[in-house]
């Protein structure tokens, strides 16, 4: 299974067992993406959502 990068538009390639909520980069800019849908063997994907860590400041 394959996706589009949504950043640089490079293919991401997935195994068959993707499962929504996973994450996975883009081998060519590094991007992180979380897959949102998995249905008939095409995949949506959005970015990853980064959550820093609060050091109480």
């Amino acid at each position: 299974m394959k996706a589009k990068c949504l950043e640089c538009e490079g293919e991401i390639k997935l195994p068959d067992d993707v499962v929504e909520g996973e994450i996975v980069s883009c081998p060519d800019c590094g991007a992180d993406f979380e897959v949102i849908k998995v249905s008939s063997g095409k995949v949506e994907l959005r970015a990853a959502e980064m959550v820093g860590e609060d050091w109480g400041e």
